[in-house]
């Protein structure tokens, strides 16, 4: 069995799952679906393969995180989950810290959402001895409109070389269109391979690049409540 997978049997099957030490960009246009397949991943990694699952969320708060969850009939066992909260503070909400949640002052507050990162890493490494994490960033596009490309560079350096060093598996979206290519081949340095959306004549497709040989062909895809479905491929 592989190290990691995503949960879409089609895509595990074609890549032959993600070894440990992978750090992946998740790159698609807005409205295709990116939440949805970022959430299913974490799913997938946190009740069906017992990994822990660190969120860091620059655009939805926890709480409307785990209702949706809730919502889809959906049960996360929190004992693996951690979510770092950007959004809360930012809209002057009540900012309540508990075994879940960590709270960020903001997106532009790297340091802050470092030291909250580094936390739940070391909870679940270290005192609940798991040894199979996740690291999910939603998104680097949030945090590049407050920071610059520099910046964001040497903050994600230290955690895909964290990711690398544990043996974790880290996955950062990113929207398409809205930087220009020097930035995107900045930050591309960093990883071991893309998870590439497209949409094309009212249609989406996805595809991986750089975790096996080749490509993998462009699958076609719908999102059916909490569900990604491979309804077909180019």
């Amino acid at each position: 069995m592989s190290d990691y997978t995503l949960g879409i049997k089609e895509l595990d099957a074609a890549i032959g799952g993600i070894r440990k030490g992978s750090n992946i960009m998740l790159i698609g246009p807005p409205m295709s679906g990116k939440e949805v397949i970022l959430y299913y991943i974490m799913y997938n990694g946190a009740a069906k393969n017992e990994n822990a699952v660190i969120t860091v969320t620059t655009r939805e708060s926890a709480i409307s995180i785990l209702e949706w969850f809730k919502d889809h009939k959906l049960v996360l066992p929190l004992a693996r989950v951690g979510i770092v909260d950007c959004v809360t503070k930012t809209l002057g909400g009540a900012a309540v810290e508990n075994e879940n949640i960590k709270i960020a002052s903001s997106p532009v507050d790297l340091t802050g959402i470092g030291v909250k990162i580094s936390q739940f890493f070391e909870e679940y490494y270290m005192k609940k001895n798991i040894r199979k994490t996740q690291l999910h960033i939603n998104s680097l596009s949030t945090i590049l409109m407050y920071s610059n490309i520099q910046t964001v560079f040497r903050f994600l350096h230290v955690f895909t070389g964290r990711i690398k060093a544990t043996g974790a598996l880290g996955i950062y979206t990113i929207e398409s269109g809205m930087h220009d290519e020097q930035s995107i081949a900045t930050l591309k340095q960093l990883f071991d391979g893309m998870i590439e959306i497209k949409s094309e004549n009212d249609k989406n497709f996805i595809r991986v690049v750089g975790l096996s040989p080749k490509p993998t062909p462009w699958f076609e895809y719908e999102i059916e409540g909490a569900n990604v479905k491979i309804v077909g491929r180019k």
